[in-house]
């Protein structure tokens, strides 16, 4: 069962952060605790060397979320969509940060928990796991959506189904060929 989730609550906090710098802390007490969980779960598999740890990444995803005003929240599960994006987004930018501070070196890798690889374990470079989904965006647009709410957003067949407003049996066909295509891409550039 879901904890408790009032979608207009968030959104009104959303909005109140971000227009008159009100309500953050009760919107953080709303969210905070699911945000750590899901960016734990999602840098669990990140190497020893990573730098990033989840406390630092829901705040930087949370400051994103907080400073866009036109944010509207529709349900939980949309919320969770949209942090997942944040992320993302945060990951990638912290990855380009560490390699133009190091000019190219240290890439940090990340497993893809449900995309399994030819070696158990086998770690892929986030920049190239992020250019692969670049690549499958502009082949299938959904596809890559679905990618990112599993992957980055930790949400189920049924919540992404929700979330684009497509039935089960399309997510799960989408996922399946995502996964495919991506395990090539990424087994190549490995």
């Amino acid at each position: 069962m879901e904890p408790e989730f009032d979608s207009r609550e968030v959104a009104r906090l959303l909005e109140a952060v971000a227009t008159n710098n009100e309500g953050s802390a009760e919107l953080v007490t709303t969210v905070y605790a699911e945000l750590r969980a899901l960016a734990a779960t999602y840098l669990s598999g990140q190497s020893a060397r990573h730098t990033l740890q989840p406390t630092a990444l829901v705040h930087e995803a949370f400051v994103r979320l907080v400073g866009n005003a036109q944010l509207s929240v529709e349900s939980r599960v949309h919320f969770f969509a949209i942090a997942a994006r944040a992320m993302r987004n945060v990951m990638v930018d912290h990855l380009r940060r560490k390699r133009s501070e190091k000019r190219g070196g240290d890439w940090e890798r990340v497993t893809l928990a449900g995309i399994p690889a030819a070696g158990a374990g086998t770690e892929f470079d986030a920049a190239d796991v992020h250019a692969a989904l670049v690549a499958l965006a502009e082949l299938n647009e959904r596809q890559a959506q679905i990618v990112e709410l599993r992957f980055f957003g930790g949400l189920s067949i049924e919540q992404i189904a929700i979330v684009l407003g497509v039935g089960k049996r399309t997510v799960d066909a989408d996922w399946q060929f995502a996964r495919a295509w991506l395990r090539g891409r990424l087994e190549r550039s490995a």
